[in-house]
């Protein structure tokens, strides 16, 4: 009897915002994305996660850690 493989609960994209939006990489996944906004971005990305998977295999839960970068000087 074969297995089914285990299907991923949750997907994980790093953000960064940029001087024109923001960009979407997922961990682990060839997924990407852009947008000008952070909302227009959230809906780019369950967008591009729906284009990735079938619907079956679809993770439920998509986290995005927004990574923002601050230089100070002394």
């Amino acid at each position: 009897m074969r297995q089914r493989e285990e299907r991923v609960r949750e997907i994980i994209f790093l953000v960064e915002e940029t001087e024109d939006g923001y960009i979407a990489q997922a961990l682990g996944y060839s997924i990407y994305t852009q947008a000008d906004s952070l909302e227009e971005l959230k809906e780019m990305v369950k967008d591009a996660v729906e284009c990735h998977f079938d619907e079956e295999e679809r993770p439920k839960i998509i986290r995005l850690h927004i990574v923002k970068q601050e230089a100070i000087t002394l």
